[in-house]
């Protein structure tokens, strides 16, 4: 029994090692068809990288990425936006960062920067300069990570310059010169007023001779030219809004002039601990803005407003203040809105945040949407005097004006005061005389006198 074991043991040992050598073989075959150029030995393939399906395909899938032709198209916009003119600030070739802003639309309320989705070259623009877009009318395509075109232009211009032989490598032209002379040649005649000069000294410097203004005699005198500026979707739509108000609101203005001393002495007083505490300046817009809130919850007419599709007045039990900001594109209005629940502070802190983004133009629609009652401070620019013109649907707006010191009456005696006009122009259809005079008194008390505020008078 023990023999007839090992006997099998052995053949079955026999036949693993023939299967083996078997499979050692068909894999030298394979390899070999596979790839000729490799050396096979029976115990060691060696084993050639570049001959790897996985890596040719990373490779080629590595460059096209890296060469990728992007569309960037228009963001969506706002619900009450339909479409905006296009302002390149990037032309075709022109290479970019990630974020970079390459184009700004420019719609009837604010301008919308389109930045590029990653860093590259610009390979085509689809909408000329001034062009009309609607939301996802495709920009521009995009080549990502490519070199900039124009960097290596350079050195190729400059190359055939750079080959060129020197001019001295030239060989020399053949000799045509006679023979050197040995005499001066003659000297040419001095004409005679050239004696008569003056010496150096006595010379005086002169200005150059002016370039001739005016053309010769008997034509027009001075430079008449004109040019002309394609008109922005901005102040298009601000002109149209504003002749709409004119042809539809009943537009009166009533006007009424504030003692400023008082709520000067107390910015004077307690603007430094102001700026320390909640590191804002405390300046009279946020007086203007209260004392407007106040007086729109006193007089609930002014901050109505007449619904001609249903010849309804609708009154609101908020208080939305849209201040007019102007900007080098046009005048817009941000809204601070829930006025009636803020105190100094709170108006201040907005109008700083609305102030910085105006300067930074990332105004959005959002945030100069609603608004029922407008303050315009022309006063930063110095006016004196002005009627506002109404901001619809709104039924009212309130100018203010410079502060200039003026003789005024007090208590039967002539005194030198801080003294501002400021007009109420209102929507006769829906506000009456004695309402907005009322409202406008309301805001003189408040900003003459704080503290009517805290006594709720």
């Amino acid at each position: 029994m023990l023999s007839h074991s090992r006997c099998l043991t052995r053949n079955f040992s026999r036949s693993l090692s023939v299967i083996r050598q078997g499979n050692n073989a068909l894999a030298r075959r394979a390899t070999a068809a596979l790839s000729p150029s490799l050396s096979v030995s029976p115990n060691n393939v060696k084993y050639d990288p570049r001959s790897s399906v996985f890596q040719i395909q990373y490779f080629r899938t590595s460059v096209v990425y890296r060469n990728e032709v992007v569309t960037v198209k228009t963001p969506a916009f706002a619900e009450s936006v339909t479409e905006g003119d296009v302002r390149w600030e990037k032309a075709v070739g022109d290479t970019v960062s990630e974020d970079e802003v390459v184009c700004e639309i420019e719609t009837d309320k604010t301008s919308v920067q389109v930045p590029a989705p990653a860093a590259g070259v610009i390979e085509e623009l689809l909408v000329p300069d001034g062009g009309k877009v609607e939301g996802g009318t495709p920009l521009f395509k995009l080549r990502k990570g490519a070199g900039a075109p124009k960097a290596e232009a350079a050195p190729t211009a400059e190359a055939p310059t750079a080959a060129a032989p020197p001019p001295s490598a030239a060989p020399p032209p053949a000799s045509t010169v006679g023979p050197i002379p040995t005499t001066m040649p003659a000297v040419p005649p001095v004409p005679a007023h050239a004696m008569d000069s003056k010496p150096v000294s006595a010379i005086k410097p002169t200005a150059a001779p002016a370039a001739p203004t005016a053309p010769a005699e008997g034509g027009v005198k001075g430079a008449r030219t004109e040019s002309r500026v394609k008109m922005n979707r901005m102040r298009l739509r601000i002109a149209q809004r504003l002749k709409e108000a004119q042809n539809t609101c009943a537009m009166l203005t009533t006007f009424n002039e504030v003692d400023m001393s008082n709520i000067t002495e107390m910015r004077k007083l307690y603007k430094d601990a102001f700026l320390k505490k909640h590191n804002i300046k405390l300046g009279f817009m946020s007086a203007f803005v209260k004392a407007a809130a106040y007086a729109l919850s006193d007089q609930p007419a002014v901050n109505a407003v007449i619904d001609d599709t249903t010849k309804e007045i609708v009154y609101r039990d908020y208080v939305d203040i849209s201040v007019a900001v102007a900007t080098p594109k046009g005048l817009v209005v941000p809204v601070i809105r829930n006025v009636e629940g803020m105190n100094f502070t709170d108006i201040e802190k907005a109008i700083n945040l609305l102030g910085e983004k105006a300067r930074k133009n990332e105004l959005a629609v959002e945030d100069m949407d609603g608004g029922t009652f407008t303050i315009s401070n022309g006063g930063v620019f110095g006016s004196m005097f002005g009627t506002p013109i109404i901001n619809p649907p709104q039924s009212a707006i309130l100018g203010m004006h410079g502060i200039f010191d003026r003789p005024v009456a007090i208590s039967g005696k002539v005194e030198i005061r801080p003294m501002m006009y400021v007009a109420l122009t209102y929507d006769h259809r829906l506000i009456d005389g004695r309402e907005a005079v009322t409202f406008l008194r309301r805001i003189k008390s408040v900003v003459e006198d704080p503290r009517v505020l805290l006594l709720d008078m």
